[in-house]
């Protein structure tokens, strides 16, 4: 009856909080066990070791790939190493403590610098090419971050009496790598989950490579397959907010109610909206093993937070969710040619996945097909020139788009299209387009960029906010 709980960089950044709420909290004795954790690198570190997520700006693995020298990445990684000092004297006063942390991460450093020299110098003879190991780089540089965070954690709870043990799945001076599942099943046979509480690295090394799939969405992965590999009875994430009906920035935090109970579609359709409660592929594994998961409120360990399982339906047809996103691009290709022929749809998705787009919706009609895109304008305007140069009969224009969603695990609501419709527009708000399947899990208006604040608002208050869902609270 244990459970894997994972917890995120941002909260592992306010570490002493979440010693106090999650780790330990009021529990003693036996109570502090039954539990695995899986742990996320500290807020930023990722960013320097490789890129950093939303700007680009180039870390040490970036540096390295597109290096001509070897200060360029010698200097990024010394950096690293800094920040990763600064941080164990921010957690440990212990002399015991901090040398050991120290030690640790030091080591792991070293050795990953000494690795990366020898790599460059042997692609400097011609039959080597950086280009074929580069993957391999990136994943040992990923890894000292989760490695870093979980030594910590680890030596934290002994500090406070707790009997923890470090499952380092990152592999480090591991002679040859093992499949994923067994990795996992591999390190967690000997554990005594009733004395040991056990904190896991969000790395996994393995035969696969995690980062040729999900690249640094790997946590996640590594959370669920443990789940299920050990027979969890929950699976708990721990976020920095509630899973709410709105993002209270825009509705007010007056306004919005966490969500008590949903099903795993509804977290597929906010992970397709850039909105992660899971990573899909996650998602995935914990409803093949039978495995509920709980999204928590790090900062609010008395909180139910909200549960998520695979057949669970609100008690009435409702909206529980209004969410979207800005970052779309709306590709719409007109081609008389293309009636009755599938090819078009087939070759444009094609080089939209060749490009690194994600498509998060696409409609069509007789000579037209709308790909709503999300990326960087730049490759949407190449995918554009792209489209142009395969159909010179065609006519593609480029639009600035959002996204906003009603979604809720019965949507099935008498009325909702018409209601939603009535909102938009007595808030003056001209809707593009407008998406909903027989699922009925999703309902999706296309909207113009600079109205999606406007639109969140406008629709929380007319399918959320009259009903108050107390079902749905009463589920918390």
């Amino acid at each position: 009856m244990h459970t894997v709980e994972k917890i995120g960089g941002t909260s592992m950044s306010r570490f002493e909080e979440v010693l106090d709420n999650i780790f330990i909290g009021r529990r003693e004795g036996a109570a502090l066990y039954q539990r695995i954790f899986v742990v996320s690198a500290y807020s930023g570190m990722t960013n320097l070791l490789l890129e950093h997520k939303k700007t680009g700006e180039p870390g040490v693995y970036q540096r390295f790939a597109d290096a001509q020298s070897e200060g360029a990445w010698r200097e990024a990684l010394e950096n690293v190493r800094q920040r990763m000092l600064e941080k164990n004297a921010e957690l440990f006063s212990s002399e015991y403590e901090l040398h050991a942390a120290n030690q640790f991460i030091n080591s792991r450093i070293d050795d990953a610098s000494e690795c990366m020299h020898s790599l460059q110098k042997l692609c400097a003879y011609g039959h080597f090419q950086l280009s074929e190991h580069l993957m391999k780089v990136r994943e040992m540089l990923a890894s000292l971050g989760e490695a870093h965070s979980a030594f910590n954690s680890v030596l934290a709870l002994k500090q406070r009496g707790v009997n923890a043990r470090l499952a380092d799945l990152t592999g480090w001076q591991q002679e040859a790598p093992l499949p994923f599942e067994e990795m996992i099943a591999s390190h967690f046979a000997g554990f005594d989950l009733s004395r040991e509480l056990v904190v896991a690295t969000g790395y996994t090394h393995c035969a696969e490579g995690l980062m040729n799939t999900y690249d640094r969405g790997y946590s996640e992965i590594t959370f669920a397959q443990i789940a299920a590999a050990t027979g969890a009875h929950e699976a708990i994430i721990h976020k920095e907010f509630h899973l709410s009906s709105a993002d209270p920035n825009l509705v007010g935090a007056d306004k919005v109610v966490t969500i008590g109970r949903t099903n795993y579609d509804v977290a597929d359709q906010l992970s397709n909206l850039g909105m992660e409660a899971i990573h899909p592929r996650a998602a995935k594994t914990l409803r093949r093993a039978g495995v509920e998961l709980r999204i928590k409120n790090a900062f609010e360990p008395e909180h139910g937070g909200t549960l998520i399982s695979q057949d669970y339906k609100s008690e009435k047809p409702c909206v529980e969710i209004i969410a979207g996103r800005k970052d779309v691009f709306g590709i719409e290709v007109f081609d008389q040619d293309m009636l009755g022929d599938i090819s078009h749809d087939m070759e444009i998705s094609k080089l939209l996945k060749q490009l690194k787009l994600y498509v998060v919706n696409k409609d069509s009609d007789a000579n037209s097909i709308t790909y709503y895109a999300s990326g960087s304008r730049k490759l949407i305007n190449r995918a554009a020139k792209l489209i142009e140069e395969k159909y010179p009969a065609a006519e593609v224009t480029v639009h600035n788009l959002a996204i906003v969603s009603a979604i809720g695990s019965d949507l099935k609501v008498k009325g909702i299209l018409a209601k939603t419709v009535a909102a938009l527009a007595g808030a003056g708000i001209s809707i593009q387009a407008i998406h909903q399947s027989i699922r009925q899990v999703e309902m999706q208006c296309v909207v113009n960029e600079e109205d999606y604040d406007a639109a969140i608002a406008a629709l929380h208050r007319a399918l959320i906010e009259p009903e108050n869902h107390g079902d749905v609270i009463a589920a918390a």
